[in-house]
């Protein structure tokens, strides 16, 4: 019987984490399903799905789990899911679309723009965020969302409401099918 896993880990940033958590999965027979990894600060963050039929396997991602924080100095986290994984995105009865903010780096932004889409019952597949410096030595933030919209929400709703949480934040909102 297939079992899944979600294995994430933070570590401070160095050649061959990827590797090392690829290993890992491997020496454990088990499958690399699904990933996001990515440099945040000083650290590398990295999510992985994964998968196998042995019936240890668990044990043995957990053993290889400890041995990478003894050894490499990561924090790892393993968790076994329920069931099988949720379908793929967009899940049925949705329609994916893709949200951009954009204005003057301050708190509450993503704060807003997320409560927006969950009063609506809308769920994030994706998010990612960044800052840059602008012109004028102010820092930029930029917010982007891949998100699930049930199919009968009214996406002009949706839209105006957005619009008044950026608004309300201070920055630009805009939406378009993904």
């Amino acid at each position: 019987m297939r079992r899944w896993f979600i294995l994430s880990a933070i570590g401070r940033d160095r050649p061959g984490i990827v590797a090392d958590l690829a290993t890992l999965i491997f020496k454990s027979e088990a499958n690399l399903e699904d990933s996001r990894m990515t440099l945040l600060g000083n650290e590398f963050a990295a999510i992985l799905l994964c998968s196998g039929t042995a019936p240890d396997l668990e044990s043995r991602l957990r053993l290889g789990a400890g041995r990478l924080e003894w050894e490499n100095r990561l924090t790892v986290f393993l968790r076994p899911l329920d069931g099988e994984p949720r379908p793929a995105v967009p899940a049925p009865g949705t329609r994916l679309v893709r949200i951009e903010a954009e204005g003057l780096d301050r708190a509450g932004i993503v704060a807003g723009v997320c409560r927006t889409l969950a009063d609506r019952r809308c769920n994030i597949a994706d998010l990612s965020s960044s800052t840059r410096p602008s012109e004028t030595g102010s820092t930029i933030y930029r917010l982007s969302i891949l998100a699930e919209v049930p199919d009968p929400t009214d996406t002009q709703e949706l839209e105006a409401a957005l619009d008044d949480a950026g608004r309300s934040i201070g920055v630009e909102v805009r939406i378009e099918p993904a």
